[in-house]
């Protein structure tokens, strides 16, 4: 019942992202397919464009904290453009940690909870450091 919370053109922008992110599984399956990263990574940034608003990811990857992994991002982004699909998918995985790491130890938290395969997930991220990056939030 969780989608009720969500509009229309956030359940659009919810499909997106999540398409992107099967283009993107699918690019690395397919060994690094140019043309497979390049639209998965397109269709991410306009499913989060509209799940939160222009205004909000523009001001998202405008945050001074944040400009080593933007650059990084977008940096990856071309580079995998400009047939050099590796490297780019490296570099713009360094700019997604960056971006987007604070929210991946909450996604491991929840990951933890899985029935069968949770304390498995929770063996891998205490071994990659995730679940200890929001350690300092009283939540």
């Amino acid at each position: 019942m969780s989608s009720m919370w969500l509009s229309d053109s956030q359940k659009i922008g919810v499909a997106f992202c999540t398409g992107g992110g099967f283009f993107l599984i699918g690019g690395v399956m397919l060994f690094f397919d140019r043309a497979m990263l390049a639209m998965g990574n397109i269709l991410f940034l306009i499913g989060l464009t509209i799940i939160i608003g222009p205004q909000k990811t523009l001001l998202f990857f405008a945050r001074k904290q944040k400009l080593k992994g933007t650059a990084a991002f977008f940096g990856g982004l071309a580079l995998i453009l400009l047939r050099w699909t590796l490297i780019g998918f490296l570099v713009e995985l360094y700019g997604i940690m960056v971006l987007f790491g604070d929210f991946l130890g909450t996604i491991a938290g929840f990951a933890r909870n899985v029935p069968v395969v949770g304390p498995y997930i929770g063996m891998a991220v205490d071994r990659a450091g995730l679940g200890r990056r929001n350690a300092e939030l009283p939540v």
